[in-house]
């Protein structure tokens, strides 16, 4: 009986210490920018009347692929209802790909939940929470350099 509880106990530890290991490192949009990469900021704006991203091949950080971290931003939708979100790009500043042109790759996340999930406030700054990757996505509106799976969202 007391090797069944040791083997237990061992067992616990090991989940508490894998949970624990797993904690969402929290990621700020200066931390995707490689060291030495010279972002343009602000970038400089086109009087043509096109929204042309600046810098749709910035570098990105190859340490945080395929980590799970939680990074705040604000949300331009792509894909969902009108009660629950699918696909959206987190970007640093509202805005962004909207009213101003994209900016770089390396600043901008292209966000998928499977299940979608509710947006209640494009004003609002969230919390996006999941596994980051650096496979990139481009789509109309940008060039992305990040992707991440939706775990969670909470307000910022």
């Amino acid at each position: 009986m007391k090797s069944w509880l040791s083997i237990a106990l061992f067992a616990l530890s090991l989940v508490s210490v894998t949970a624990w290991a797993e904690e969402a490192q929290e990621v700020y949009w200066e931390d995707l920018i490689p060291e030495g990469f010279n972002q343009l900021s602000p970038p400089p704006v086109s009087h043509d009347g096109e929204m042309t991203q600046l810098q749709p091949d910035a570098p990105v950080v190859e340490a945080f692929n395929g980590k799970r971290v939680k990074i705040p931003g604000f949300v331009v939708p792509l894909e969902g209802t009108a009660e629950l979100t699918t696909e959206f790009l987190l970007v640093p500043f509202f805005g962004a790909c909207i009213h101003v042109p994209p900016p770089p790759s390396n600043q901008i996340v292209y966000v998928k939940f499977s299940e979608g999930v509710p947006i209640d406030n494009l004003y609002d700054a969230i919390w996006v929470t999941g596994v980051l990757s650096t496979d990139g996505w481009s789509g109309d509106i940008a060039t992305v350099g990040y992707r991440l799976e939706g775990e969670s969202v909470a307000p910022f």
